[in-house]
Order: C-alpha cells, then structure tokens, then sequence
C-alpha cells in the first residue's frame, strides 16, 4: 500500500518520541509499504516566536502569518522540524528527503482568505505534482513534507515567501493526488473517544455531526476529525483514520482494526 502519514509537530519535539515514530514507519517499510510523510510543527513556530519577540496571532484557530511569521515558518518547518526528523529516520535505517513544495514543485499554494479575512502568507494546496515524489518511492526514498509552498503562478497574492498550510489540511489533498491507498492522522490520543472516553472504532460525517452537537467532540478534536472527514472525501474508498503516534508498531497497527478511529462513507 502507499500510505500518506501526517504527524503533528508535538510528536516530534522529543528525540525520543521521533525515535520510536522513525522505528515504526520502518517497520511499515519493511513490510513493503510505501510513506509519504507529512508534517506539521506548530508548536515550534510558536516557541521560535516567543524567543524572537514576535507576535502571535490568530484567527480561527489560523495563524495569522506576515512576513516576519512567514520568514520563522520556513526556518522552522524546512529547517528545524524536517531535518530532526529525516536525521531519526535514518537512524532507524529509513532513507528520507526532506521536501517542501517549492522542492521540485511538489505542491503549490492558494491564498486562504476565509471569509474575506487576509491571514498574510497562509495558503491552502492549489496545485500537486507528484513526479518527483513517485520518482523518490520507486528508488526506496521516504518523502518527507514539511507544509510550505510557492504560490501558484495562477494564483494572485505575494510570492516572495512560501505560504504556510496547515498540515491537516494539506494531507488529504496530497495523499490523494498522489494515489495514496491510506491516510493516518497519527497523533497524541488513541482516537476519537466518545462521551465515556472510549475510543470509537468508527464514524461516518452523520456521526461526526451529532457527536459534535452533543458536546462530544470539543477542542482540539474537531480540526482533527474536520481533517479526516475531508481526506474521506478525497479519497472515498482509501482507508481514513486517526491513529495513536507512540509505539514501535504505530504505523502498522493503525491499518488494522483495532487501533484508531476510522472514517467511512456510509454504515453497513
């Protein structure tokens, strides 16, 4: 299977936990899988800005990104976040390029304007091309993406920096275009839990929308679950699911039914 792997910056500030991620997807490769990885890297952003004396800002959940934000971005996400974790990877015997979109044009980028609001260099994935990421898998490499990208040529705005796209968000337009048969959202909880906290095996979007109206879903869950629901939506018939980081069989145990959340189209 080809699998998109989307990891949030809080499992990768530890070398420990990057470590243990780094032997998990090996396995996953070894077992003759191939990952395309994709990654944020939030909460370095901010600790970079913090010590830099510049400013956070938000707007729905979405960072507003001058070009003083936009400028610690791209030195945090293609720099410190990527690096450490292509260095663990090989570590763990994991052949791994560290990519942005602007690496051989990978991916580019659209403005994000929601509702008219200027965010400054946010965007969202306008455009994928996936030569050279089949290219890297086809020679035994693990792409490995950090969410940031060129404007699009068609596209109007600024461009003289990458814009900055949330890596949710970036994930399931990716995966897709890249004829990815899985995508995992690994992250810091066991799945989605329900009222009880119990993880919940599977949801459909109806689901997803009553537990949201019950005060189920709350948080920082409900980006993780929007995500999901449009990676569903992006690759209808691919696995979706949102999957425990920790543990040195992570990747694997994620495509089984046992761990995890997955998301489906319909119920049986």
């Amino acid at each position: 299977m080809r699998l998109c792997v989307k990891i949030g910056g809080a499992q990768l500030e530890e070398a420990g936990a990057r470590a243990t991620l780094a032997r998990a997807l090996a396995a996953a490769r070894d077992a003759g899988h191939e990952i395309v990885l994709v990654h944020g890297g939030g909460n370095q952003i901010r600790a970079l800005c913090r010590r830099l004396g510049v400013e956070d800002r938000y707007h729905d959940g979405l960072r507003i990104t001058d070009a003083e934000t936009a400028t610690v971005a791209t030195q945090v996400l293609c720099g410190e976040v990527n690096k450490a974790l292509v260095q663990s990877l090989g570590e763990a015997s994991v052949r791994a390029v560290g990519m942005c979109g602007a690496d051989g044009s990978v991916f580019t980028a659209k403005r994000h304007q929601p509702g008219g609001h200027d965010l400054g260099y946010v965007g969202v994935v306008h455009r994928v091309d996936r030569r050279v990421v089949d290219v890297l898998l086809s020679a035994g490499f693990t792409p490995t993406l950090a969410t940031l990208a060129p404007l699009d040529p068609d596209c109007e705005g600024p461009r003289d920096l990458l814009y900055n796209i949330n890596a949710d968000h970036a994930a399931a337009p990716i995966a897709a275009a890249l004829g990815c048969d899985a995508m995992l959202f690994l992250t810091d909880v066991p799945g989605v839990l329900d009222a009880d906290r119990q993880r919940i095996s599977s949801l459909s979007a109806a689901d997803c929308a009553r537990l949201r109206d019950e005060g189920v879903l709350t948080g920082g869950m409900i980006p993780k679950v929007d995500a999901a629901l449009g990676a569903l939506e992006a690759l209808p018939t691919g696995l979706v699911k949102i999957a425990p980081a920790a543990g040195p069989d992570a990747v694997l145990d994620a495509l089984t039914d046992a761990v995890g959340t997955r998301f489906v189209t319909t119920r049986d």
